[in-house]
């Protein structure tokens, strides 16, 4: 886990810094009507970070609860097409920080335990890779490293 732990670490402070290179217009360009901007796309990011923390703790003290969003629902009614990008990064940075704090003080017997997204029962363990993989796919979208 801790292997996870610094993982998600590096990648918030090594993107953190590098959302600072990337212009207002880059972050607010759609490349269509339907599809997001890169503001858009971090504002996703910041929704699946609040999320996941309410999968994270919940799922370690209810039986199986069932935590899901529908995303485009949030980015639309979240408007962060016309959020400040300063506040958006931020808030992005910060929530990814406390996800970390979480894993870390996370019990080992605790990965184990479930909740239902959409139906599919998963465990923390899994939720935790999924989250990163998530995040890499999605931070990949916004910047290149």
């Amino acid at each position: 886990m801790k292997t996870k732990i610094y993982e998600l670490e590096d990648l918030v402070e090594n993107y953190y810094n590098e959302f600072k290179n990337i212009s207002t217009n880059q972050f607010d360009h759609k490349p269509s009507p339907d599809k997001w901007s890169k503001k858009e796309i971090l504002g996703h990011l910041v929704d699946s970070a609040q999320n996941n923390i309410q999968r994270f703790i919940r799922c370690q003290y209810s039986d199986t609860p069932s935590i899901s969003y529908d995303q485009d629902e949030w980015v639309r009614l979240n408007n962060y097409q016309m959020a400040d990008l300063k506040q958006l990064i931020e808030l992005w940075y910060l929530l990814n920080l406390r996800l970390a704090r979480i894993w870390k003080y996370l019990p080992e017997e605790n990965l184990k335990k479930t909740c239902d997204i959409k139906g599919q029962v998963i465990n923390i363990e899994w939720l935790v890779d999924d989250y990163i993989r998530h995040l890499k796919h999605h931070l990949g979208q916004i910047v290149e490293l």
